[in-house]
């Protein structure tokens, strides 16, 4: 593969997050082993932004906001809020809040302040997500998740409990980041007391400050907001291009990757990839080629890392290769800025990514393979610039690179609205279109949203939320679809089975695919849990099975594939939802209890449980194609889609389902199915379909 040079480049100045991700749990402790030699407080005093304490601290004081752009270590997810304590900001029962865009950063960073100020963790510091509260009357430190801290507002419109407010990794532009960010703005006209901290990247610093300085005069020193820019630790990274388009990615990389292997000095290799399939892929490939390399050469190790791995494999990632070994690391986005790989030197970039796009049109979200921004294509070859000079080897053309958008499109432009309209609605903002968005998402984005909040009775005809039905599904910690289905148990009598299916279906990666099973002998293990009415009953038979036989054991799970940390989640969001099913009144009971155990008995069972998913996800129902191609169209769109190769229902011949979710790769996939009868459309949503015969 031929690549040119046109320049050298200092990158990591835009997008950088802090040691934390999927991963988080695994980066803690690289982080402590690499560093155990120093005390605690040398290793906070070497950190760069320790030598902006105090310039911090005073503007923290004499502005109403301060935009914080810092690069990935230089300490300020950990440091900011510990300096904020120090100086006196969560005295008389106030708290210092610090919000992530994503759950294991949270806890992760959470557990090693605690360690810092050297108490347990739910104390002095804590953290909250969804179902899990670490935090006590004592908690001055809260790292919380975006979402969680939105959530609390409907309690608490003034969040009157936070005298400070850090929203970190604000350049992400998640969507619960954004809401945030117009909630809070508004709190502050009502609150000058409260501080905001926002950590931004370069290129979005400017934009955060415009909207939060409610300064209207050309005075400068009437701004309510202010920029400060610390220092990260890089060296310079040369920035080499593909001299024309690459045909295949995935083969150019493994090229690339050995190319580098055979004529570059020792150095660990960063590839980044999009997905699970692809990096197994090029993992394999990368073993078996590695095998003919000459017998006195380095040896290759090449290691998968993405959100499905169990934490040992992930930990391998951060282990020191053994002697005469490099190590090749190919990753997902995971790697782009929030995971510290302390030995790459050379990065391979593909430039492309997986996002969750929602497309109004269909109204259905599926993940995209899409082309990076220029902000993630400097994060990922600023991966090679952190232990000394290296090398960033683009897998397209500069002229590629020119035409890329400058930064990720926020979420809010490309998600699916109904969740947020739906707690907006019960915050008191009836006017959702006038609600002041950093960016505002497209119109057909809100009235799809409005749309299906509608359906869902969610909504009345004027727009304002039902009571107690629309309230109650705002309160729900779950989607609106799941949330109807939680509330709709109660009529069909199987809240049991459907409670399980949303704490099931609110945690990922149940089933782990360890790249060096066969596939055939995981298939098998699998077949024992499956259900041929769908995806959904399936994983009430896992974790009924988990319950009873396997005795909540990670052995038993690893035997059989089966993602032991996903089920326990899984058994302590069921209890919280639980929780929400007794305050609603809505009685727990089994299907099954109604009926004689017999096949008949466990068939009009499955009808009730099946009947209550539509009553939820009527508006996701796909009706199979009559020539027998497998494929199947949407009732609503008329969008042609697949049923995923993991799917319980793959090479069956369903006549009708309903789906969770769509992933979009070669094909549109549909993700979680129910197998269902057409004509259950119209007696459970007439207001959405009419059954013609």
């Amino acid at each position: 593969m031929a690549f040119w040079k046109p320049g050298t480049t200092a990158p990591g100045s835009s997008l950088d997050r802090d040691t934390e991700n999927e991963t988080g749990e695994a980066v803690v402790a690289h982080a402590e082993k690499q560093y155990r030699h120093l005390t605690l407080q040398q290793q906070r005093e070497r950190l760069p932004v320790f030598k902006l304490r105090r310039t911090l601290l005073y503007l923290v004081e004499k502005y109403q906001t301060t935009i914080v752009v810092g690069q990935t270590g230089c300490g300020k997810t950990t440091q900011i809020p510990q300096y904020l304590n120090e100086a006196g900001w969560a005295v008389n029962g106030k708290q210092i809040a610090c919000t992530q865009p994503r759950r294991i950063a949270a806890t992760s960073v959470a557990q090693r302040v605690a360690e810092e100020m050297n108490c347990p963790l739910g104390s002095q510091v804590g953290y909250l997500i969804r179902f899990d509260d670490q935090t006590n009357s004592d908690t001055k430190i809260k790292y919380m998740t975006d979402g969680m801290l939105f959530r609390e507002t409907m309690i608490d419109p003034l969040l009157t409990n936070y005298s400070v407010i850090m929203i970190d990794e604000a350049h992400e532009r998640s969507l619960y980041t954004d809401i945030l960010i117009g909630v809070i703005k508004k709190i502050q006209k009502k609150r000058s007391d409260l501080r905001v901290i926002i950590s931004s990247a370069t290129m979005d610093a400017e934009q955060f400050y415009k909207f939060f300085n409610h300064n209207a005069s050309k005075d400068r020193s009437k701004d309510t907001a202010t920029i400060v820019s610390l220092e990260g630790r890089m060296f310079p990274v040369d920035i080499l291009y593909a001299e024309k388009p690459v045909v295949d990615y995935m083969e150019t990389a493994i090229q690339t990757v050995f190319d580098i292997h055979t004529k570059e000095p020792a150095g660990d290799i960063l590839v980044f990839l999009t997905g699970r399939e692809e990096i197994d892929t090029v993992v394999s490939e990368i073993y078996e080629r590695g095998k003919t390399l000459p017998q006195n050469s380095l040896a290759v190790m090449p290691l998968p890392l993405y959100a499905g791995l169990t934490i040992e494999e992930q930990l391998q990632v951060f282990e020191s290769a053994p002697k005469y070994t490099r190590k090749i690391i190919v990753s997902t986005n995971i790697a782009e800025a929030s995971v510290t790989l302390e030995g790459i030197v050379y990065v391979i970039d593909t430039g492309f990514v997986k996002v969750r796009a929602y497309n109004p049109k269909t109204g259905m979200e599926a993940l995209v393979v899409t082309p990076v921004s220029k902000a993630s294509a400097l994060q990922r070859a600023g991966r090679a610039g952190r232990v000394k000079a290296g090398k960033a080897f683009r897998l397209y053309t500069e002229e590629t690179y020119g035409g890329l958008r400058d930064t990720s499109i926020p979420e809010i432009q490309r998600s699916n609205l109904a969740p947020v309209i739906l707690q907006l609605k019960a915050l008191g903002i009836d006017n959702v279109l006038r609600f002041d968005f950093i960016t505002p998402p497209p119109a057909e984005l809100m009235i799809r949203a409005l749309e299906l909040l509608y359906s869902l009775n969610a909504l009345d005809q004027v727009g304002r939320l039902t009571i107690p039905l629309g309230m109650q599904l705002a309160e729900f910690p779950v989607d609106p679809m799941l949330g109807k289905i939680l509330l709709a148990s109660k009529e069909f009598g199987c809240s049991h089975e459907i409670v399980t299916i949303a704490a099931m279906m609110s945690v990922q990666n149940i089933f782990i695919q360890p790249a060096k099973v066969p596939k055939e002998v995981m298939h098998e293990a699998r077949r024992k849990f499956w259900v041929e009415e769908g995806d959904t009953l399936t994983l009430v038979n896992v974790y009924n099975a988990f319950i009873n036989k396997g005795n909540k054991s990670g052995k038993w799970c690893h035997d059989r594939f089966l993602n032991f940390k996903a089920l326990s989640r899984a058994m302590t969001i069921r209890l919280q939802l639980m929780k929400y099913l007794k305050r609603f009144e809505i009685p727990l009971m089994s299907a099954t209890s109604k009926y004689p155990k017999t096949e008949e008995g466990r068939l009009a069972a499955s009808q009730d449980v099946r009947k209550c998913i539509t009553s939820g996800y009527f508006s996701q129902a796909a009706i199979a194609e009559p020539d027998g191609s497998g494929r199947f169209r949407t009732v609503r769109d008329n969008v042609i889609l697949h049923i995923h190769p993991n799917s319980v229902l793959f090479n069956r011949n369903p006549k009708c389902v309903v789906f969770h979710e769509v992933i979009e790769t070669t094909q549109a996939y549909m993700r979680d199915l129910t197998v269902i009868e057409p004509e259950w459309l119209a007696e459970l949503a007439p207001h959405f379909y009419e059954y013609k015969k």
